[in-house]
């Protein structure tokens, strides 16, 4: 039997510890440095929030900030893997645009420490995932996925065949994460209750209209 066509091995008991202990850091992490920021999150909670110890912290990430690097690049990680899901080859692409648009908007939604994780980050001026050697490839098929939208769309007449998929993304994503981001002083602000769920579906309908508007010929 070659090696291309030997099975995977297993990994074993030890291997299997290993990677829940250092999931379970990063979750605890990611708890930890969502409501506290990284100057707030301390060692000693993640490790007690993950019922572990502070040495395997720096076993497996060397140090706070790599920590927080990784717990960076899972979040990206993991929005990249919930947008693959989509499958939007067999829709048209005005409908697949919405599909895409919509999932961007619902995931800053349904996982707010995406959210706050990135403001802290901003709050850095990225200087934690600056340092990092896996963030640049997570835009790779972010982008990938709306610019094989455009390309249908363009070809079907119904898109403009300028369009960058990158300015549109930034366009998608800015709208979304800005209105959730900024919804309570937005609120108070406004004197309008923005996080109410009739508010966000008006918000997301203008959104809509405006990226339609955009890519229209």
């Amino acid at each position: 039997m070659t090696a291309a066509a030997r099975p995977a091995r297993k990994p074993g008991v030890r291997e299997r510890a290993a990677q829940a202990t250092r999931d379970s850091i990063l979750r605890a992490a990611t708890r930890v440095f969502a409501v506290r920021g990284y100057d707030g999150g301390r060692v000693e909670q993640i490790s007690k929030a993950a019922n572990s110890y502070d040495r395997m912290i720096y076993y497996y990430f060397g140090s706070k900030e790599g920590l927080f690097i990784a717990v960076l690049e899972e979040a990206y990680r993991r929005f990249n893997e919930a947008e693959s899901e989509l499958d939007t080859s067999h829709a048209d692409p005005v409908h697949a645009l919405q599909a895409v648009a919509g999932f961007m908007w619902g995931y800053y939604r349904k996982h707010p420490e995406f959210i706050t994780l990135l403001n802290n980050e901003n709050l850095h001026r990225g200087r934690h995932i600056g340092k990092s050697l896996r963030a640049a490839e997570y835009s790779t098929p972010a982008i990938a996925v709306l610019q094989a939208v455009l390309d249908r769309g363009a070809g079907a007449g119904v898109f403009r065949p300028d369009v960058s998929a990158r300015d549109l993304y930034l366009m998608i994503a800015a709208l979304g994460y800005f209105y959730q981001s900024n919804r309570y002083t937005l609120s108070a602000f406004l004197g309008e209750a923005l996080a109410a769920p009739d508010e966000v579906a008006r918000w997301e309908t203008f959104c809509l209209q405006a990226v339609l508007k955009t890519v229209a010929p």
